[in-house]
């Protein structure tokens, strides 16, 4: 592709571009960009939001460039708040060890292996002595610093800002100088701390980098950024049939929003919503599985919930403990729900069902026969057994 083609195609789907006519002229030198994306291994698992940056990165990667992926061992020891309104709790080395390498893993169901440099910031920070690391906190200043969006909001609101967080931008920007950075990208909540790479390439004499961001992925409520903590999260490790379960129980509103960031199309607006939403969910599944088990969580949903054959459906097995068994209890040890009070408003709501027959009486107890199916909600299924021993499988 021409440079100009790349580019077209390279500013798809982007919120910041910062800027194109820098990209067209790295692009114009014919050779393969260095294209940053890092990231700190605060948990093992990826989610669909992170792999907003990792698919712009593979698009970098298919058009011949080199993708530099920084695994932020030291960074994610200081903790940046990205865009929270609170200090982020630092982690063990352990714990960060152990989410890296799954995190890298995970990262090459997107990632092209062969075109991908791994690299540990410790690699570099962990040699700094202390006089080194205040030589480099002084490039810039404190006011600068503060022009951060969620620092400005906490100071207003009354709220502390420490001091090993005002940092947190300044070593993310050298990471950019010591892989020498040709574009960096990252979700829209990292502005800053990518234009401070930019800022800190040009004090060491380096071609500032171009800065694209991506939009920040929307969880399964349509409310909150998608998080493991939250919830709202679907997993790229997940079974399929669970992936494409929670596909579907998005709203229409938010597929809308998905589609695009996701798929790199719009919803069809001819077609039925329910038919665009099992077509997002099987892509989905098809990128991270298979194009075979997309249509076999396809045919295992459509069994479930449009033709209500449950009987025929792949249900987990559980054993209770006792038979009868009081509702909620029942609910809480197969995992359910979280908590009583949860079990019980989901009865109350009428989302609860033994086979054929809705439980209404959270005071119910329940005389379990083997195969009865449990419904709970719109997400949880189980084919129930009768008592074996005292304990659950």
């Amino acid at each position: 592709m021409s440079p100009a083609d790349q580019l077209a195609l390279l500013a798809q789907g982007t919120e910041t571009l910062h800027s194109k006519p820098d990209l067209l002229k790295k692009l114009e030198e014919g050779r393969p960009l260095r294209v940053k994306f890092g990231v700190d291994p605060t948990s093992p698992d990826i989610h669909l939001g992170h792999t907003v940056p990792l698919l712009k990165l593979r698009q970098f990667q298919d058009l011949g460039h080199t993708a530099v992926l920084i695994i932020g061992d030291f960074t994610a020891r200081i903790g940046d708040p990205t865009g929270k309104n609170s200090t982020r709790p630092m982690l063990s080395m352990e714990q960060i060890r152990h989410n890296a390498r799954t995190y890298e893993d995970q990262a090459f169901h997107v990632l092209d292996r062969t075109k991908t440099e791994v690299v540990w910031n410790g690699s570099w920070f962990d040699q700094m002595s202390l006089l080194d690391t205040v030589r480099l906190l002084a490039k810039k200043t404190v006011a600068q610093m503060l022009q951060r969006r969620d620092f400005k909001d906490r100071l207003a609101a009354g709220e502390d800002v420490m001091m090993h967080e005002l940092q947190y931008p300044i070593l993310q920007g050298w990471d950019s100088v010591m892989v020498r950075a040709d574009v960096e990208i990252g979700g829209s909540d990292q502005l800053f701390n990518l234009l401070t790479g930019r800022d800190l390439q040009e004090k060491e004499g380096q071609s500032p980098q171009v800065v694209l961001t991506l939009p920040i992925l929307e969880g399964t409520d349509g409310v909150e950024k998608m998080s493991k903590s939250l919830g709202n999260y679907i997993g790229v490790t997940e079974p399929p049939a669970t992936m494409f379960g929670k596909a579907m129980s998005i709203s229409d509103s938010l597929m809308d929003r998905w589609m695009p960031v996701l798929l790199g199309r719009t919803v069809d607006p001819n077609a039925h919503p329910m038919e665009e939403k099992k077509y997002l969910a099987a892509a989905l599944v098809a990128r991270f599985h298979s194009t075979e088990a997309a249509a076999a969580a396809r045919a295992d949903f459509e069994t479930k919930f449009s033709k209500k054959d449950l009987a025929a459906a792949d249900l987990p097995e559980r054993t209770v403990s006792q038979s009868p068994i009081w509702i909620v209890q029942l609910l809480q040890e197969l995992g359910a729900v979280k908590s009583g009070a949860e079990a019980r408003r989901l009865i109350a709501q009428g989302a609860v069902r033994l086979g054929e027959t809705r439980v209404a009486d959270e005071k119910a107890q329940l005389t379990i026969q083997p195969g009865t199916i449990l419904q709970c909600g719109k997400k949880f299924f189980a084919r129930l057994a009768p008592p074996n021993g005292d304990k659950l499988p």
